[in-house]
């Protein structure tokens, strides 16, 4: 595994793994470590001196990149771009599609959406509600190893684990609905991810009616108001959490009516 020296403060150690072993090993337990996927956040964390990390980790050459599927199951590795999935079935594509520019998709990674969560001026990680939706579990690395569980779970933790791997069950319906408006240029206010098992389950998670991607089950029996028992919008550059509370029951009722709509 290289390593190299980086001035991003006094002395940065860049980290450079060329396989998944080299990168859980040199993650550790993600003492004094910055992750760097596309770049996409850290980057500009990086140039304003939000962040001056002692050790850099690139994934770039680590071999986690990639979608593969095992009869229905999906599983998208955590160096994977954003623009690998726009043509994935609802509501993962139509997701991924609605996130940023065509430079930001080409560059931002799977594992950096999932771990991006409270922004400066604007809600990130738009792929955690269509994730949350279909049911994702997390592949990830840290203290006591590596381990997988649900991605609700992992959200809680997302900045003390290294994502390796996201994995789902295909649905048999998805929908996928975002608030937009041009103020917002490029970010996503709120969005609404559905999904429609085989059994007729529903599952519903928003992003940007909270700090970070929210299931939505007291919705999930059809009732599009009762969203909002699940989630705490608040304030910020792109939206005011009075006028999300509004618009997520809309949003949500338009993610029903496609999943019960879809054959």
């Amino acid at each position: 595994m290289a390593t190299a020296s980086l001035a991003l403060s006094e002395a940065t150690e860049v980290l450079r793994p060329a396989s998944e072993d080299e990168a859980v090993e040199a993650y550790g337990d993600g003492t004094d470590i910055l992750v760097i996927g596309g770049g996409t956040i850290v980057v500009p964390d990086l140039t304003y001196r939000r962040v001056q990390p002692k050790r850099a980790l690139l994934l770039k050459d680590a071999g986690l990149a990639g979608v593969s599927r095992d009869g229905s199951r999906v599983t998208i590795g955590a160096a994977t771009t954003i623009a690998e999935l726009v043509d994935l079935p609802a509501p993962i594509g139509p997701c991924a599609a609605n996130i940023g520019d065509r430079e930001i998709r080409g560059a931002g990674t799977v594992g950096g959406n999932l771990c991006a969560g409270e922004g400066y001026e604007a809600p990130r990680g738009d792929l955690q509600g269509a994730l949350l939706a279909v049911g994702a579990t997390v592949r990830s690395a840290g203290a006591g190893g590596i381990t997988e569980e649900p991605l609700e779970d992992y959200l809680e933790q997302r900045r003390s684990r290294l994502a390796l791997s996201v994995s789902y069950d295909e649905p048999v319906a998805g929908a996928f609905a975002a608030l937009d408006r041009p103020h917002t240029h490029d970010y996503t206010a709120l969005a609404v991810s559905g999904a429609r098992a085989a059994d007729g389950t529903i599952r519903l998670a928003a992003t940007g009616a909270g700090w970070w991607g929210q299931r939505l089950p007291s919705a999930e029996g059809g009732d599009a108001e009762a969203a909002l028992r699940d989630v705490e919008p608040h304030d910020d550059a792109l939206a005011s959490a009075w006028y999300r509370k509004k618009v997520l029951p809309v949003l949500v009722r338009r993610v029903l009516d496609e999943l019960k709509g879809a054959a």
